[in-house]
């Protein structure tokens, strides 16, 4: 029976070296110092309005795609409410308690 090979493997010691001496000659990409980290706030101070729609976002249940045959005139008035009318279709069938 065949080993299957990893789907990665270990740097060398002159690889990684030359990885860190790139990370190093990076203007665009330098190094944090000790100050920088010492100064540092966590995301969702400095950016709280994006840290709330991503907890948001993680927390809403993961939708699925299921087919459902509703009458045409049912979707025509949906659609005629514009963009979003799926979404408000769900909302509908989640008032409704079914």
């Amino acid at each position: 029976m065949a080993t299957a090979k990893p789907a990665y493997r270990d740097m060398t010691d002159e690889e990684e070296a030359d990885l860190q001496a790139e990370i190093l000659a990076d203007p665009d990409h330098p190094e944090l110092t000790d100050e920088q980290i010492a100064t540092g706030r966590p995301f969702a101070e400095v950016f709280p309005d994006l840290a709330e729609s991503i907890r948001r976002a993680e927390a809403e249940p993961e939708a699925s795609r299921e087919r459902v045959d509703l009458d045409g005139d049912v979707v025509a008035k949906f659609r005629a409410t514009g963009e979003g009318w799926e979404e408000r279709i769900n909302q509908v069938l989640r008032a409704a308690k079914l």
